[in-house]
């Protein structure tokens, strides 16, 4: 009995693990087809920008709310409130590179970012390696991006645009790895959360693919 009850506590949080990694990969595969749905109708229909404050408000909003309701049923539909929003945000960007030709641009953004999100997910799996430690190197890669954008603000250069491109690709695909390691040795146990995590840096890497391949053709 006394083994039988040690089994149960060793083997609990594993099932617990296992549940979160099952229901945050469902929930961000449900998120990424909606977000794409809701970018084609908006490519589509050339639906119109909504404007760099609204998209501001509408992100941190969203992703406040959702951070709040995490832990009911509402986060949910608060997830793909936001995913979809996102979605629509990315219409106005997609019916440019449409226009003027470059469709090869999405799908190979698109590629690359499903591969990313396949290699960053094998390797956690495989080497079942903590990434606990990249947190502190995650906040200085974005603390360096922040400066980046502030600078390009006033000079616009090309040279610093795929720099802060690249650099969103190196801190995205780093936070997955965080994320995953996270969510396998328990430091995250909502899966709401984990999927908005996962699904802001796969956001960041496909928009940073595309400004990249884009002016490298430049």
């Amino acid at each position: 009995m006394n083994q039988l009850v040690k089994d149960i506590l060793i083997n609990k949080p594993i099932l617990n693990t296992n549940k979160v990694l099952r229901n945050t990969y469902f929930l961000l595969f449900l998120t990424l087809a909606f977000s794409g749905f809701v970018a084609t109708i908006s490519t589509i229909y050339c639906l119109p920008s909504p404007g760099l404050l609204v998209v501001i408000v509408g992100f941190y909003g969203l992703l406040f709310l959702t951070q709040k309701l995490s832990n009911s049923i509402f986060g949910i539909f608060s997830t793909f409130a936001l995913t979809g929003f996102m979605g629509y945000t990315l219409g106005p960007t997609l019916s440019k590179i449409l226009f003027t030709g470059a469709n090869d641009i999405i799908i190979l953004s698109l590629i690359g970012t499903a591969l990313i999100l396949l290699f960053c997910s094998l390797y956690i799996f495989i080497t079942k390696k903590n990434m606990s430690f990249l947190s502190s190197i995650i906040i200085s890669g974005f603390l360096s991006l922040f400066i980046l954008i502030i600078i390009n603000s006033f000079f616009n250069l090309s040279i610093v645009s795929l720099t802060i491109s690249i650099i969103f690709i190196i801190c995205s695909s780093t936070s997955i790895l965080w994320e995953i390691s996270n969510i396998i040795y328990g430091g995250e146990t909502n899966y709401i959360r984990a999927t908005i995590s996962l699904y802001v840096s796969l956001y960041n890497i496909f928009v940073s693919l595309i400004s990249s391949i884009n002016l490298l053709r430049r």
